[in-house]
């Protein structure tokens, strides 16, 4: 004897079967966005890295750079003092 479904009773099966599928599917893509936030974070870290070397090198090239202006003027003062000394003293100078 074959029983007949009723539209309540087809549509509790259908709903049924759907929902187990949406669960899986819902689990199984949350596993993958895990993955993903995962993959992001590593990421960031990495970038994190970079831009921390990036600012370090940056504070090297500074410091280097007001290190040359001073060694500059360094020099400047003593090339003055040498002509001054040379005038004085009647030296010529000569670039040979």
């Amino acid at each position: 004897m074959v029983q007949s479904l009723t539209k309540k009773d087809l549509k509790d099966v259908v709903d049924g079967a759907l929902d187990d599928h949406t669960v899986k599917l819902f689990k199984y893509l949350g596993g993958e966005f895990k993955k993903i936030d995962l993959k992001f974070e590593q990421q960031d870290k990495r970038f994190d890295d970079i831009m921390g070397a990036i600012s370090d090198l940056a504070g090297d090239i500074k410091s280097y750079h007001e290190e040359l202006l001073a060694l500059g003027h360094k020099v400047d003062r003593l090339e003055r003092w040498i002509h001054q000394i040379a005038q004085e003293t009647g030296v010529k100078l000569s670039i040979d």
